[in-house]
Parts: structure tokens; C-alpha cells; sequence
């Protein structure tokens, strides 16, 4: 976590340009949908934002494992578990999504509007997908370092992980959106929990067995 933190300090360029990508989507949905006419309804701002958070959260955890080289994934090989490796990805991936997903929010609502009614359930919907992101596409990453065409191989195998999960956090967000009773979305909210369990359980005992190739 600290190597990745100062790298990410003093090359500021990932960021950089996540923060780049958010606010130029954002700029470009402003004038799609005609903001200055009001005319963006609920479901489609809440579906907009998710789009947005979802590639913004392919195109920062895509690099957790492609970024680094062969000699460095062989020192750490040599010096630290495969658990601990796994988990300081999840933990700083999780770190910068929820980072990412707050802006994204802020100025995303500040230049669309913000529409939602239960803020509080809202941003409870946007921390565990982050979270649910993160820990997703983080072992995915790993798993698309060891192919030729990586980036290729990340996109495919994220697709059928990430999209039952964002089709409860949409659901999930809706609800708050429309400021519904909050017990409505307990079902999705239960289930993210679980999902988020899963993969990192899953995640924690699998890792050395891909780490060891």
C-alpha cells in the first residue's frame, strides 16, 4: 500500500487523469442532455452516473498488476505473502474508488443537479459499489497480467462480474433517489455485503496459487 501510495504521489498522472475523465464525462453529458432545460429525469441521471463510475473504476484498477514489471513482482515474490499482496491492492484500490466515486458525485451532481432524496442510503449505495468494484476488478487484474493482451482479457472478464452487481446498485440507488423506505432495499444491500465477502474470501484464497505462476 505505501509503494503504490508514492508512486501515485509523485507521478499524480493516474489520478490525474481519472479526475480528467470524470469531469470531461460529466461536461459532456451537461450539454448532451441539455442541462439548461431541465429536462434529465431521475432514472436516467442515476443510470448516467453509474456508467460513469463503472469505466472510470476499469480504467483505474486496470493497472493494479499491469503496471508492474517482472523484476519488481519477483522482489515482492521474494519478501511478502501472496495475502498480503492481495489485500494491500484491494485495500488501496478500494481507498482511490471511494475517493474517485465522492468527486464523481459532488461535481456530477453540482453540474447535472441532484435529485436524490435519501442522500445518506445514496452514499451508502455508492461505498459498497466501490467497494464492490474494487475488490472485483482488482483480482480480475491480477488474473489479465498474465495474458499477452491484458487489457483485452480485463474487459472480458469483468463484464459477467460487474453487471449483476450493478444492476443491484441501481436498484438500490433508485430507491434512494426516490426517497422509498430504506427496509425496500435491504435485499440489495444484504447481497453487495455478501458479494463483497465473497470475492475478497475468495480472493484471499486463491491469489497464492495465481501468484506462484
Amino acid at each position: 500500500m505505501q509503494k503504490d501510495l508514492v508512486l501515485e504521489w509523485r507521478q499524480k498522472y493516474a489520478l490525474n487523469g481519472m479526475l480528467l475523465y470524470v469531469g470531461s464525462v460529466v461536461f459532456v453529458c451537461y450539454l448532451s442532455f441539455g442541462m439548461r432545460s431541465n429536462i434529465l429525469v431521475a432514472p436516467v441521471w442515476n443510470a448516467v452516473l453509474w456508467i460513469i463510475l463503472l469505466f472510470t473504476s476499469v480504467n483505474a484498477i486496470a493497472k493494479s498488476f499491469m503496471q508492474e514489471n517482472r523484476g519488481r513482482l519477483l522482489y515482492f515474490y521474494s519478501i511478502v505473502s501472496p495475502q498480503g499482496i492481495i489485500l494491500a491492492k484491494i485495500i488501496y484500490n478500494t481507498l482511490l474508488m471511494l475517493l474517485l466515486a465522492s468527486i464523481c458525485f459532488v461535481f456530477y451532481g453540482f453540474v447535472l443537479g441532484n435529485p436524490v432524496q435519501d442522500v445518506p442510503m445514496f452514499l451508502l449505495s455508492l461505498m459498497l459499489g466501490a467497494i464492490g468494484f474494487s475488490t472485483s476488478l482488482t483480482m480480475i487484474s491480477s488474473i489479465a497480467s498474465k495474458a499477452a493482451n491484458s487489457g483485452t482479457l480485463m474487459a472480458v472478464l469483468s463484464f459477467p462480474v460487474i453487471v449483476p452487481m450493478l444492476l443491484m446498485l441501481i436498484r438500490m440507488s433508485k430507491n434512494a433517489m426516490d426517497g422509498l423506505e430504506r427496509s425496500l432495499s435491504l435485499d440489495e444491500l444484504l447481497t453487495l455485503l455478501a458479494i463483497n465477502m465473497i470475492v475478497v474470501t475468495v480472493s484471499y484464497i486463491l491469489f497464492p496459487y495465481l501468484w506462484r505462476s
